[in-house]
């Protein structure tokens, strides 16, 4: 900042001065006066920076408030999504249970794909609902549940517990279709425990080799 100009005045004296030096006196002082205002001037104009750039300084925060709010609004439909989505799972599971084959592939996308546990099993809807209609059915009883959601995209992974197989795994994509949450891949697995992988992957294997 620049220091303001003052003027000092030495009392007692008496000097005798020209008339051209009078008049260079009061250009001085004219001078020291317009300095003084400039420096004014400068302060005020300093000031008025500083109040706008604290202005600037406030608006990030309330930009900030307003992104939160938005935020938690997303959080509310995404936590409304996942409770949608979850419920087409547990659906799922229950129509395969009952055997309810209309009702279980009308909660695919008609693109869906499953994937079963033999390495063969990738399965378009026509081929699975020829594999499945002939059985009678069956069950998976959830365990555990994640769900991640990317806007109109659920991710999902579960663990389930089946009364032939055990600890079972499923995993796949759920795809927001005409407002309803549809299962676009599902993904069934036999989680193995890693003290018997290599035991259970020689068996495999050898099987393979048949």
């Amino acid at each position: 900042m620049l220091k303001d100009t003052h003027a000092f005045a030495v009392k007692g004296t008496t000097v005798n001065r020209p008339a051209n030096m009078s008049r260079a006196t009061n250009t001085s002082r004219a001078t020291s006066v317009n300095r003084a205002s400039l420096g004014l001037l400068l302060s005020v104009l300093m000031l008025g920076g500083l109040n706008v750039s604290a202005q600037a300084q406030d608006s990030p925060t309330q930009s900030a408030q307003t992104q939160d709010t938005q935020v938690q609004g997303a959080q509310t439909t995404s936590s409304s999504d996942q409770q949608a989505a979850a419920q087409v799972l547990d659906l799922l599971n229950q129509y395969s249970s009952d055997a309810d084959w209309d009702k279980y592939f009308a909660l695919y996308r008609k693109d869906g794909i499953f994937i079963g546990t033999d390495a063969s099993e990738r399965w378009g809807m026509a081929e699975f609902e020829h594999y499945s209609r002939p059985t009678k059915g069956w069950r998976y009883d959830l365990t555990e549940r994640h769900l991640i959601q990317h806007g109109d995209v659920i991710l999902f992974d579960e663990l389930l517990n089946s009364p032939a197989y055990g600890v079972s795994r499923g995993t796949g994509t759920l795809i927001k279709t005409d407002g309803n949450w549809k299962i676009a891949q599902y993904h069934l697995s036999f989680p193995i425990p890693n003290e018997i992988a290599k035991q259970i992957t020689i068996e495999i294997k050898a099987a393979n080799k048949q």
